[in-house]
């Protein structure tokens, strides 16, 4: 009876296609906006900050973008790290050379240069899909990889291959405490979604949505592969790059090439599928997954008591994380995402039968 849509009426166009037209969701969002910037800040820990918060944000930032390519349009990649690293060498240059640019510019002109080689790399997807497709997303890990690590001009001339950046500063307010770098990727976070959200609601990510369910009746009806695909490819890598800017300047404060290595791009493609494709909600809920779930298994051990190794406790972490994703996989094809939409459904009902 919490959450039924009786008495609720749409009396024009916008308010039956805003983003959460059902009020209750409206009265849960803004409560847990409230809470996420006027309470968690002032209720966690430095470490919950560092080691969940913050790279949850930036996690699921990029997951978010990836999302955009794979699950809406159904392009695969499992080289997006490489985007990422292409935003944070970006931005540590911008930052280097040109240190009168304001933060924001620096983060917004660091995803366009991400955005450049995302398209680049994602000319290929014109003429081949599939696995194929995935080879050559692979192939921009392993050449950013090596051009981060040669091209000692990025690095700016650094002899041991590793760059430190500066504590970000964003008109006079230096990011030096946790809950100041935390409110900042927040706020970074829901614009960033809302916007997101926006472009999936509109004639871009339908375009997207056609090409992903069927490439061949989306280009009869007018659909232009090259315009939608290579569009798909941009987006995708400017918020990764904006996310790899971000992991670098916020989170790490100094990082080599290896940092954005291809471990990560197959978390990332993990937070997705874990989390729903094609769902933006699936973002958060793919980054909580993999950004908690490790720190827990650490954890476990000494719940109970038990004595282990350090070594040991990594790799048991390593195969219940392995063993987990797999149980979801089969469990729930289609990731958190749908769960919650069905327990969604299931409240719609209750307390009548289904």
């Amino acid at each position: 009876m919490l959450y039924r849509e009786n008495g609720q009426f749409k009396s024009s166009y916008g308010e039956d296609q805003q983003m959460l037209p059902i009020l209750q969701d409206r009265r849960v969002m803004f409560g847990l906006l409230a809470f996420a910037f006027f309470g968690v800040p002032f209720l966690a820990s430095d470490y919950l900050f560092l080691s969940i918060l913050i790279p949850f944000l930036i996690l699921t930032l990029a997951a978010i973008g990836l999302n955009l390519l794979v699950g809406y349009c159904g392009q695969i990649s499992i080289g997006h790290a490489a985007f990422m690293s292409v935003g944070a060498y970006a931005a540590y240059n911008l930052a280097l050379r040109v240190p009168q640019l304001n933060f924001l510019v620096v983060l917004v002109l660091a995803g366009l240069v991400a955005a450049l080689v995302g398209m680049l790399f994602g000319i290929p997807s014109l003429r081949i899909k599939g696995l194929y497709l995935a080879v050559a997303t692979l192939a921009a890990q392993f050449f950013m990889d090596w051009v981060f690590a040669r091209v000692k001009w990025f690095t700016n001339y650094s002899h041991s291959g590793s760059v430190s950046t500066a504590p970000v500063e964003l008109f006079g307010w230096r990011l030096d405490s946790p809950p100041e770098k935390y409110l900042f990727l927040l706020g970074v976070l829901v614009v960033f979604t809302v916007i997101a959200k926006n472009l999936v609601r509109g004639h871009l990510g339908r375009e997207w949505m056609a090409m992903r369910d069927m490439d061949v009746a989306a280009e009869v009806i007018g659909i232009r592969p090259v315009y939608a695909k290579l569009t798909a490819f941009a987006v995708s890598s400017f918020y990764c790059g904006v996310a790899g800017a971000l992991y670098g300047f916020i989170y790490l404060g100094s990082w080599e090439p290896l940092a954005f290595n291809l471990t990560l791009s197959l978390n990332l493609l993990f937070m997705i599928i874990i989390g729903g494709m094609g769902s933006l909600l699936g973002s958060y809920f793919g980054a909580a997954f993999i950004v908690i779930l490790p720190i827990v298994l650490d954890q476990v051990p000494q719940m109970f008591g038990i004595a282990m190794s350090t070594a040991t406790t990594s790799h048991l972490a390593f195969m219940i994380f392995g063993a987990l994703i797999v149980f979801f996989l089969i469990v729930e094809p289609h990731g958190l995402a749908r769960l919650w939409a069905i327990g969604k459904e299931k409240l719609r009902l209750w307390p009548f039968p289904h």
